[in-house]
């Protein structure tokens, strides 16, 4: 069984999820663009956060000169479905049919219930 993700606190889970949208290694500066539409930091908040991710083994910091450059070690594909992992486990003791009750009574929309379905039935996840 390979080893647990630990769960990001949320403002290490946003700056993570804007190295993952970026092609590695990605410069502090794009980091910064795309917070900055949707969850806007100081400079200093920004690399303090990049260092703790990679204390955490998230990304690797490689220095380019006076600059940096990040990469991301874990996937957002592994991240994802570890903490899904996490989440059917806690919340619904580990027990899918309580976990798909849950989802279908959250309101999803039949459209998006369908494409569950799909997926599910296609195996193309």
């Amino acid at each position: 069984m390979r080893s647990s993700i630990r769960r990001l606190p949320d403002a290490e889970l946003e700056v993570m999820q804007a190295v993952w949208a970026c092609t590695p290694p990605v410069a502090r500066a794009e980091i910064e663009e795309i917070l900055k539409k949707t969850h806007p930091m100081a400079l200093t908040t920004l690399l303090t956060l990049l260092s703790r991710l990679a204390e955490k083994g998230f990304i690797r910091i490689e220095k380019v000169g006076r600059s940096a450059q990040y990469s991301p070690l874990v996937t957002q594909e592994d991240y994802l479905a570890d903490q899904s992992r996490r989440f059917l486990d806690k919340l619904c003791g580990g027990s899918l049919s309580t976990f798909a009750t849950a989802l279908c009574s959250s309101g999803l929309t039949k459209e998006e219930i369908a494409e569950l379905r799909d997926l599910l039935d296609g195996g193309n996840l």
